[in-house]
């Protein structure tokens, strides 16, 4: 799965030239906001919780212009070498203020189990220079449920960023196949502090604290499982 992204980053690498290129043969569509441009983080861990070591990945990013753009995203985690969880998305992005896009797409997860999901949200800056992500799913089952996730840089030097971030996920409807309950099924809270050697390149350490909730947590528990786990991983953010 890793190599796979890692491939991927390396064809996004060579877009600036297609861009410019296209740009070239194109003068009077950039003088009415046609230009291409893009986006790209990857981000990739490994560290260990209170029984496991833990890997993840972290994919996000887009191609576009100012109005239009093909936002995509992939996310997973590994724990002792298995994939845990995989999510792979697409979504048409569509600038609808200064601050927010509209979103509308696909999901697909390989893992836990083979589930694909319609999408629809927001993205944007909210006050204080939160990044917000918020979309609302509906799997091929008509499960319903949404996802929010907020995060903002703190910068204590021109080169060391501290990242706080919090994510919460809500289900609708008990899903057994997934073994999850209605309601707030998990959250996390962490802090990735991260050194920009460059923009592009910067090694971090990340801590995180996860939760299952409600149903969800009393699921795990009847299983053996925990209900919560604290995360301590470093790794590397990759910018194209």
């Amino acid at each position: 799965m890793r190599t796979n992204l890692i491939a991927l980053a390396a064809v996004l690498y060579t877009l600036p030239c297609v861009a410019d290129d296209s740009n070239t043969q194109r003068p009077h569509s950039d003088e009415h906001g046609g230009q291409i441009f893009h986006a790209f983080t990857l981000e990739m861990d490994s560290g260990a919780g209170r029984d496991d070591t833990i890997s993840t990945w972290d994919f996000d990013g887009w191609i576009g212009g100012d109005n239009h753009k093909l936002w995509l995203k992939s996310e997973g985690e590994m724990e002792n070498g298995h994939t845990h969880d995989a999510e792979f998305w697409g979504m048409y992005s569509y600038n609808i203020s200064t601050f927010w896009d509209a979103q509308t797409g696909i999901r697909f997860d390989s893992e836990p189990r083979a589930t694909s999901y319609v999408v629809a949200g927001v993205s944007g800056l909210a006050p204080y220079w939160f990044e917000t992500e918020a979309h609302m799913f509906v799997s091929d089952d008509g499960d319903v449920s949404a996802r929010l996730h907020t995060e903002t840089d703190l910068m204590l030097t021109q080169q060391l960023v501290v990242q706080p971030y919090v994510e919460v996920n809500v289900l609708a409807d008990n899903v057994p196949e997934l073994e999850t309950g209605a309601g707030v099924t998990n959250g996390e809270i962490g802090i990735q502090t991260r050194y920009e050697i460059t923009r592009k390149f910067a090694p971090y350490f990340d801590i995180r604290y996860e939760r299952k909730f409600g149903k969800t947590a009393s699921i795990s528990i009847g299983e053996g499982e925990h209900r919560d786990d604290f995360i301590a991983s470093a790794g590397l953010r990759l910018m194209f």
